[in-house]
């Protein structure tokens, strides 16, 4: 049976994630070789995943160095997914607003990485004003997914999606972060779009108005089902 590469991605994560906990909270000698041995196998795991075959190569040690250098004692150091939030933006011609990444040239609604210090909705508002010019208003949040889980990232993150209302501004692309920015009808939408199956539907429904229940992942069964 050939395992998926997203399955192997996901095991690591997990094996890393609950190895870097327990020796950030442990006091055990004993422990510690333990978690220690499991962050191993959890690298030869991504190694696989990475398909990395050569024997003789360094790749899963330099691994566990990684993960090794980024365990804190205590609290701070319980690993848990990162958190990154998205916008769906429509204007009055029920039109959405994406930007065209500057790192992959593929176009998607705003997202980015939550910040420490804001809460979603306001990390929100910033990565729009920032990303594209546009002043927004968060009305609701659309959907909460695990994007390991829906195979869009190979870090373990949440991912919020907001709707948002448009209240003031003009297109202004960031220089650093997006290639280039626009309103786009539903038949008139850019290529490459990003994952489009998953989102446009939802989207234009909220920019219709259409009201549905926050989307949420299922629970698995069992929770390791992939």
């Amino acid at each position: 049976m050939d395992i998926p590469k997203s399955a192997l991605v996901r095991w690591s994560q997990a094996l890393s994630g609950l190895a870097r906990t327990g020796m950030s909270f442990t006091e055990s000698l004993y422990e510690m070789e333990r978690f220690e041995e499991i962050l191993h196998i959890a690298a030869e795991i991504k190694a696989f995943a990475d398909e990395v075959t050569d024997p003789a190569s360094h790749y899963p040690q330099q691994q566990v160095e990684l993960w090794r250098e980024v365990i804190v004692r205590g609290i701070p150091g319980y690993v848990t997914p990162k958190s990154a939030v998205g916008a769906i933006v429509g204007n009055a011609s029920g039109e959405i607003l994406l930007i065209q990444r500057s790192d992959s040239g593929v176009w998607l609604y705003p997202t980015g990485w939550a910040d420490v210090g804001y809460s979603p909705a306001e990390v929100v508002k910033k990565e729009v004003l920032e990303e594209t010019g546009i002043e927004v208003e968060p009305v609701r949040l659309l959907s909460v997914v695990d994007g390991m889980q829906r195979g869009f990232t190979t870090v373990a993150m949440y991912s919020m999606i907001f709707y948002c209302r448009t209240i003031s501004g003009e297109l202004k692309a960031h220089p650093l972060e997006c290639r280039d920015v626009g309103w786009f009808a539903r038949d008139n939408l850019p290529s490459p779009l990003a994952a489009r199956d998953k989102w446009v539907e939802m989207a234009f429904m909220a920019i219709d108005g259409i009201v549905e229940p926050t989307y949420f992942d299922p629970p698995r069964t069992p929770f390791w089902n992939g």
